[in-house]
Formats: structure tokens, C-alpha cells, sequence
């Protein structure tokens, strides 16, 4: 997929009247439009700019030949986000360390999970990494935003054969490769839980609390002190966290946020966040810590009122 909704139609896009009702449709499914491109760039800053654009066009488009405003935008938002994610992928593969998603606050934007919520937890968004651009398209608008498989293949351009066997084979990678997620409280509870054990730099009650596969991931982007491979294995997790223990946590105050739709920790010192971080657990215990640390991704996240 190459081509997007034109940035111009064939005439004058009208008078400043006929622009505040541009713009009045616009931010009626601005939450919408950003919510598809988060989810397909999992980068608050990335979807925010290409919301910016998809609204430059709506402005210099001839509106009148548009029937649906809502199907057109969604479809503009969709189709650029397929080509950014792209060259998004090409970008991370040069990235310094794990990548892991840009937090987004969905305590301060409670419209990001407002319809659906899939396809916005961490976990699942490293998952969809592992898709082809056209097939996380696919996958979001079908299960985050229930769009309709013959919408989906004028979106992306496919038969509604093909959507159906992209969403299906991207459901089960989803459910295959990732395990049945704890409700949220019981995430909350764990990850103050693995707070406390890192804090103290207690091995055995942070042993109790992995699942035997769980996975450190550190995302410091080459800006930020941050290990640049994943830790794998219970044991060598907890002996991870308890080496950097006691210099890591000095003059650290916590406070909690929701982002992604799950609590995480915000990490400071002196009053400035340094690390956003959270786990993902399933009934065999925590399946992955991730530590956010690059601070051009963190910077957008606050603390719970």
C-alpha cells in the first residue's frame, strides 16, 4: 500500500465558514483517527503528526465530493500510517538497544481506549510489530475499532477474503505468542510488588514473582543508561535487578500512572521522571518488564490525581 487519499481535490476548498465546518467534522473523529495511528506506530508523537497531516489534506481537499467524511478520514489516517510504519521498521532496525512502544497517558486521554480497547497494552503492541504493516492495518481496525471486513479491504486495498485471513492469522499470533493477561488490579498489585522487591534488591521475592520465561526489556534509545539486550530467565532477571539495585533506586520517588490502559510506575528523581515502567503478567506470574527510559518518549505521561 502506496498511495493515500490526495492531498487536493479540484477546487477551492471554500470559504472560512465552509473551513469551521471542515474542522468541526475533523475533531468530531480526531480521537478515532489518532487512536488508529498510535496503534499502528505505537509512538504518541509519530500519530500525532500524521493526524496533522491527514487534517492538512482534509483542509486542501475538495470536501464536497465526499459522501462519508468519517469512512474518508479514517481511510486517509489508515493508509499513511501503513506507509510511516514502513519506514518506521526500517528505522528501528537501527535502533540502539530494545525498542518498546512510546507510553501514551490513557489516564489523561480517556478517548485513546474509550471505544475498544485492544491493541493498546504494551504486550500487544510488540506483537504487532512482528506484523507487516497492511496486516496490523487490518488487525486494528478490526478488532480495536470493529470496522466492517469489506470497509477494512477499501481501506487496504485487499478483497475481503484476504482482510479475513490477515485479521485471522494476526489473532492467532496475538493469542499463540502471548498468554492470557491477570485482570488489571491483579497487574497493579505485581508490578508495586516488583517495585518493592527492586527497590530492596530482594532475589528471592523477585524470583517469586517471574513467570520461569519472564523478559527485561530496557529501552533507553542510545540517550539513556539502559542494557541494550533483553534478560531472559527468572533467575537471571532477579540476579539483573539486584546488581543495579542499590544505585538505581537512590533518591527515587514513585508515583503511578495509567498508561496504555495498565498501571505503570513513574520513576523520578529530583522532581524529573526518568523511567516509565510496568509489567505485563499472566497466571504463571510477571511475563516481561519493561524499563522506558528514552527521555524523548517519556515525556508526555503524568502522574494519577
Amino acid at each position: 500500500m502506496t498511495d493515500a487519499a490526495p492531498a487536493n481535490g479540484s477546487g477551492d476548498p471554500g470559504e472560512p465558514g465552509d473551513l469551521d465546518r471542515a474542522a468541526a467534522v475533523f475533531d468530531g473523529v480526531r480521537p478515532r483517527l489518532f487512536g488508529i495511528a498510535y496503534r499502528m506506530l505505537a509512538s504518541v508523537s509519530e500519530a500525532e503528526d500524521l493526524v496533522q497531516d491527514v487534517w492538512l489534506r482534509w483542509q486542501g481537499y475538495d470536501r464536497a465530493t465526499v459522501d462519508n467524511p468519517a469512512a474518508f478520514l479514517a481511510t486517509t489516517t489508515t493508509r499513511l500510517a501503513i506507509n510511516a510504519a514502513q519506514s518506521a521498521r526500517v528505522r528501528r532496525e537501527t535502533y540502539l538497544g530494545p525498542w518498546l512502544p512510546e507510553p501514551v497517558d490513557t489516564g489523561a486521554d480517556p478517548h485513546l481506549g474509550a471505544e475498544r480497547g485492544e491493541a493498546l497494552e504494551f504486550a500487544v503492541l510488540l506483537l504487532l510489530e512482528r506484523l507487516s504493516p497492511t496486516e496490523r492495518a487490518a488487525y486494528v481496525l478490526r478488532e480495536a475499532f470493529d470496522y466492517p471486513y469489506g470497509q477494512i479491504a477499501g481501506i487496504v486495498g485487499l478483497s475481503e477474503v484476504a482482510v479475513r485471513q490477515l485479521v485471522s492469522r494476526a489473532r492467532k499470533r496475538v493469542r499463540v505468542e502471548r498468554r492470557t493477561p491477570v485482570p488489571k488490579a491483579e497487574q497493579r498489585r505485581l508490578l508495586t510488588a516488583f517495585v518493592s522487591a527492586a527497590r530492596s534488591g530482594d532475589l528471592a521475592a523477585l524470583e517469586e514473582l517471574f513467570a520461569a520465561d519472564v523478559t527485561s526489556y530496557s529501552d533507553g534509545g542510545g540517550k539513556a543508561r539502559a542494557t541494550r539486550f533483553p534478560v531472559v530467565g527468572a533467575s537471571r532477571v532477579a540476579k539483573y535487578v539486584r546488581a543495579f539495585a542499590r544505585h538505581f533506586w537512590a533518591g527515587v520517588e514513585v508515583a503511578w500512572a495509567q498508561t496504555n490502559g495498565q498501571t505503570s510506575a513513574l520513576l523520578s528523581r529530583d522532581g524529573v521522571v526518568f523511567t516509565v515502567l510496568t509489567v505485563d503478567a499472566s497466571a504463571q506470574g510477571i511475563d516481561q518488564v519493561l524499563w522506558m527510559m528514552n527521555p524523548d518518549k517519556i515525556t508526555a505521561v503524568s502522574a494519577e490525581g
